[in-house]
């Protein structure tokens, strides 16, 4: 199983109200690598989709893995 689908990639970015060059420059990749991976061009290298995903989930948002229902995303609750 992938560790993030495109659907939860441009899900999280929503909700984090991030544009792909903000999780781009988070995750240290290139703008590109988000546009082709969320457009289904391509898939993630692993190490890719783990910074990818530490920077999406360092922003608050909590990757939800696949179930009957599909995969998901949500927002952390903030600390209190």
């Amino acid at each position: 199983m992938p560790l993030l689908s495109p659907e939860q990639c441009r899900a999280a970015r929503g909700l984090l109200d991030w544009t792909q060059e903000e999780l781009a420059e988070r995750a240290s990749v290139s703008r590109s690598t988000i546009r082709d991976f969320e457009n289904g061009r391509h898939c993630l290298h692993s190490g890719t989709a783990a910074q990818v995903v530490e920077a999406l989930e360092a922003g608050g948002a909590l990757l939800i893995p696949a179930d009957d229902a599909g995969p998901g995303v949500r927002l952390r609750r903030p600390l209190p």
